[in-house]
């Protein structure tokens, strides 16, 4: 009989597969860009609807970085500071992003594979919609997780924290929420699919009893 696997999945995330040499290159709306170092960024950034494969975004300083739309292959953003990163609809696979400071970093309705976010700090992260797999958040604080209608497999925090998480209406497979302090869930009944600590599932005790209609009193 065949062993059933241990579950949750971890994320098979790899790290962006990166030349040795890179050519700078300008930012801008369309652009088709390989084995490029953008490097320099300031203001308002615009690589909406861009692909860009093989490439680094080195310690952007930026107001928005507009990618809706964009493809991604095997990219490496680095000590980002960015007020916005609005990457709605866009193709990711293999991106990396470590170290940095981003207040609102918009994936809704992404279609995400290999994402791995390291040591960055975000005010609004939202993945609304969105299709993710194989995706690793490890020492990052977030202030709101929203995941409202997002399907999510092999997804994994370590090291996190966030103050507020809307999992309304998602769907979850290998989730494992066990790295991330969470002081709150919108609706705990969506976090089917999930692995919790024995802690955790203490900590929100009175939030699963409350929406399943058990009225608990001393």
């Amino acid at each position: 009989m065949a062993r059933k696997q241990d579950r949750p999945i971890a994320p098979r995330v790899s790290a962006p597969d990166l030349p040795d040499a890179l050519e700078d290159a300008v930012p801008r709306r369309y652009a088709d860009l390989q084995r490029s170092r953008l490097a320099g960024l300031a203001g308002d950034v615009d690589l909406e609807h861009a692909s860009l494969e093989e490439c680094v975004i080195a310690a952007p300083s930026v107001e928005t970085l507009a990618l809706r739309g964009a493809t991604l292959i095997d990219v490496e953003i680095s000590d980002i500071r960015a007020v916005s990163v609005v990457a709605r609809d866009a193709t990711i696979r293999r991106l990396r992003v470590t170290g940095g400071r981003i207040g609102t970093l918009d994936l809704a309705d992404a279609g995400v594979a290999e994402l791995e976010l390291r040591d960055v700090r975000v005010d609004y992260l939202s993945f609304a919609g969105a299709r993710l797999e194989d995706v690793r958040i490890v020492d990052s604080t977030i202030r709101a997780i929203d995941l409202p209608q997002a399907r999510l497999t092999r997804v994994a925090f370590e090291g996190c924290r966030a103050d507020e998480v809307d999992p309304r209406g998602m769907r979850a497979a290998d989730l494992d929420l066990r790295g991330l302090d969470a002081l709150s869930y919108l609706d705990v009944l969506a976090l089917r699919g999930t692995t919790l600590t024995d802690d955790q599932v203490r900590m929100l005790a009175p939030a699963f009893a409350a929406a399943a209609g058990i009225d608990v009193k001393g």
